[in-house]
């Protein structure tokens, strides 16, 4: 019998985990192993992918994939009740100086005074990583990229510690080579050398996220580990004996809550001890020479005899290299060159291992971790009843995961958060801020003519600066509010259930419903949506979603919609707006259609995702993103949209031989724009300021608008020029035509540059094309 035959509300034992290599690698990493128990939670609305219940959190898996795994043993499915406490005496946990394993006097070798201690933060997806990064490092922080990749790479220095440099790594769940991410984080910590590692973990979920903690502690660099949402667990009845975990970790356990900002200034004095004095961790056997008949233990103390003198050549850490070629891992074997004979020594390690085991040797190795799991967390861990957290999840799931009601549940949450931006909150503050810009360009604008200043720099002043920036910059609190709702989304944990609610139907056109979430990301900027990617382990699966993300109307296109809606379309502007946001996504479906049997046939990458408990957002973290979102746009505003305006201002201004013109249409734009100006003629905006205005939108799309303002004057000026059906085809044109310069750069970044210079060209094509239909349709009409 299959995992996929276990039945609601049943517990099974799996027997096997079939399946082939890093794809099944990741199933035992996540704690999908033979002698694993899972439960049965539920299907997804569609009736595939499933949810499942495996070490105390939740799992989603396709029914293809819970077809390649064997149970027996089914069982109905129970409460497991409060274990015991341990049998230890509490005592309070000794702080830095107080003597103990981890800072003994006699022993310590400090690093030169002056040495930069450098610190990677690595820890589980979901378990409040960013909310300690941004506790260490307050605002000092910048982002980058790892080198020769394109993951996102955060640093910051320790707030108090000048001399210290944190990198917060990606999110992973093991050091496997399954996902780019978890690459990024293996390279930086064998490559940098990191002076020490901050490993935080979520308390409320421990045997899970320790299953990392073994591997980093394989790397022999020293190390804390940062027990988050301690007054989470506290609250729910449970404790750590943190001495106890300490002991059998041999590294220092600090408990923290980094959303309360509890515990945070004892893991930094630890973190710079252990640094500073180079502690590594105690050299502990995590196989037992006992455990199943120790074929296990022999078998990596024999690897370790055998690799000894490769794994120094290639400076990667002994009982690490062990371990990872015990699994399989193809980029170990490669990086420590051994000989024929070496590899075949090693083979046959590995068949006896199994032979005495009774487990191949990926399984046997994830086995061994969980089973040292358990003896630490038995010994040292007084396990909470059921979570007032995931009591609400489940509550919560009922309706936003239900069968019938996900689907409206998306729909009207997606609704609401569109209404709110466009129709509310953000519309408010946009027009208050807008009357604010009113109110100073008149108040510049009488003092200029009171000082007589030269008709050319009031023009320079009014029509360039705030004619242009003025008429974007009113737009900037309809982005924030949309990226407010976004990232609240997102962190609160309901964009992994939108990911398993529509996984079954993205499949229909060849995407995994982890792609919903670039997508989704899309909405607010293309650039992040793009990078979001990043965390989609299927190389096929990637390039499709960012090539589809684009299609997705980014908020720097909102500018544009609310102009021309309000100019041309005043009674039907939420309509319109609808419509646009829905044209994308229909588009979208088209072209991943249209991908899927050209360009990336095939199958989406199996669907394995940890949903996390519902979270109320940090406060703190949001409003970091927030600022971001906006320093990133004012910076455009003021630099890229700025220039941009300048450009259009001066040679809209003078002609050809640098003379004043007085009337636009003898201006240099006019000259250059009228060339391209007949492409566009079909749709009915043929006239050279429409094209201008396309053109500086692929610098920025909010240039579009404040080009417009500068070229026409005024709104009436536009309305005269064209009508309401060609200002509904240039509005699909705007839809759909090629992503700003930001875009396409990371588009670059990501897939290359003939990639990048292929969206520009299809999408254009694309607009094109649509905009000639509405136009051909509406006139047909």
């Amino acid at each position: 019998m299959t995992l996929r035959d276990l039945p609601i509300g049943k517990t099974a034992t799996i027997l096997s985990v079939g399946g082939e290599g890093a794809l099944r690698q990741h199933f035992l990493d996540m704690g999908l192993i033979p002698k694993g128990e899972v439960t049965m939670v539920k299907y997804a609305p569609m009736g595939d992918p499933m949810e499942l219940r495996i070490h105390s959190y939740e799992l989603t898996l396709r029914l293809a994939d819970a077809e390649k795994i064997e149970i027996e043993n089914i069982r109905d499915a129970k409460a497991v009740p409060p274990a015991p406490a341990p049998d230890a005496e509490a005592l309070p946990h000794p702080g830095l100086g107080e003597g103990g394993r981890f800072h003994q006097k006699e022993t310590e070798n400090p690093l030169p005074d002056g040495t930069i201690l450098t610190f990677a933060l690595a820890g589980n997806q979901n378990c409040g990583k960013t909310t300690l990064f941004n506790q260490l490092t307050g605002s000092n922080q910048h982002v980058g990229n790892f080198p020769g990749v394109t993951v996102d790479r955060k640093d910051g220095v320790i707030r108090g510690y000048k001399e210290t440099l944190v990198t917060d790594l990606p999110g992973i769940y093991s050091m496997s080579p399954y996902s780019s991410e978890e690459l990024v984080t293996r390279d930086f910590l064998l490559r940098d050398h990191p002076k020490g590692i901050i490993n935080i973990v979520d308390a409320t979920n421990i045997e899970r996220n320790l299953y990392l903690t073994m591997q980093l502690m394989e790397l022999d660099i020293p190390m804390v580990l940062a027990l988050n949402m301690m007054d989470e667990v506290r609250e729910n009845g449970g404790s750590v004996m943190i001495n106890k975990m300490e002991e059998m970790l041999g590294i220092p356990v600090i408990p923290i809550s980094a959303a309360k900002n509890e515990g945070i200034d004892e893991l930094i004095s630890h973190a710079v001890h252990v640094a500073k004095y180079q502690e590594c961790p105690m050299k502990m056997d995590l196989c037992d020479v006992n455990d199943d008949g120790g074929a296990v233990h022999r078998c990596l103390h024999a690897i370790m005899h055998l690799i000894e003198d490769h794994a120094k050549r290639a400076d990667i850490p002994l009982r690490f290299a062990a371990s990872k070629l015990a699994e399989g891992d193809s980029l170990i074997l490669e990086s420590l060159h051994l000989d024929q004979n070496e590899k075949e020594t090693l083979d046959h390690i590995l068949c006896q291992m199994e032979k005495e085991r009774g487990l191949d040797r990926a399984a046997a190795i994830a086995h061994m971790r969980f089973d040292f799991i358990e003896k630490v967390c038995d010994a040292s861990v007084i396990r909470p009843k059921e979570s007032k957290e995931h009591l609400r999840s489940v509550q919560i799931d009922r309706i936003l995961t239900g069968k019938y009601t996900a689907i409206p549940c998306f729909i009207g949450i997606m609704g609401l958060v569109f209404y709110l931006t466009f129709g509310v909150i953000g519309a408010a503050l946009s027009s208050l801020l807008d009357l604010g810009i009113s109110a100073l360009s008149d108040f510049v604008q009488s003092c200029l003519i009171s000082w007589n200043v030269s008709d050319v720099i009031q023009s320079l002043v009014m029509d360039g600066l705030f004619n242009g920036v003025g008429s974007v910059l009113s737009f900037l609190p309809v982005i924030v509010t949309l990226f407010f709702f976004l990232s609240m989304l997102e962190d609160s944990g309901y964009m992994a259930r939108v990911a398993f609610v529509m996984d079954k139907l993205l499949r229909k056109i060849g995407l995994s419903g982890r792609s919903i979430v670039p997508m989704l990301v899309g909405f607010g900027c293309t650039v992040p949506g793009v990078m979001a990617s990043r965390t989609l382990p299927s190389e096929r699966d990637r390039k499709m979603t960012i090539l589809l993300t684009p299609f997705m109307s980014c908020s720097a296109k909102l500018p544009i919609y609310a102009f021309f809606a309000a100019a041309f379309f005043p009674h039907q502007s939420a309509l319109v707006m609808a419509l646009l946001y829905f044209g994308g996504i229909i588009m979208g479906i088209l072209m991943a259609l249209i991908f899927g049997q050209t360009l990336f046939r095939g199958e989406a990458v199996p669907f394995v995702m940890e949903l996390p408990n519902y979270r109320m957002p940090g406060a703190k973290n949001v409003g970091h993103l927030l600022w971001d979102k906006a320093k990133d746009f004012l910076q455009r505003a003021f630099t890229v949209i700025f220039m941009a305006t300048l450009v259009i201002w001066f040679l809209q201004t003078f002609d050809m031989h640098l003379n004043i013109v007085t009337d636009s249409k003898d201006s240099i734009l006019a000259c250059a724009a009228g060339v391209i100006a007949p492409i566009f003629a079909p749709m009915g905006f043929g006239d050279w300021r429409i094209s201008t205005a396309l053109i500086t939108g692929f610098m920025a799309k909010e240039s579009v608008v404040s080009t417009l303002s500068v070229l026409f004057g005024n709104t009436s000026t536009l309305i005269s020029t064209i009508s309401p059906l060609a200002a509904a085809s240039l509005l699909v044109f705007c839809l759909l035509y090629t992503p700003c310069v930001a875009a396409i750069a990371s588009i670059r970044r990501e897939l290359g540059g003939r990639w990048a210079f292929a969206v520009v060209l299809m999408q254009c094509t694309i607009a094109w094309i649509a905009a000639f239909a509405v136009h051909l349709i509406g006139s047909l009409i």
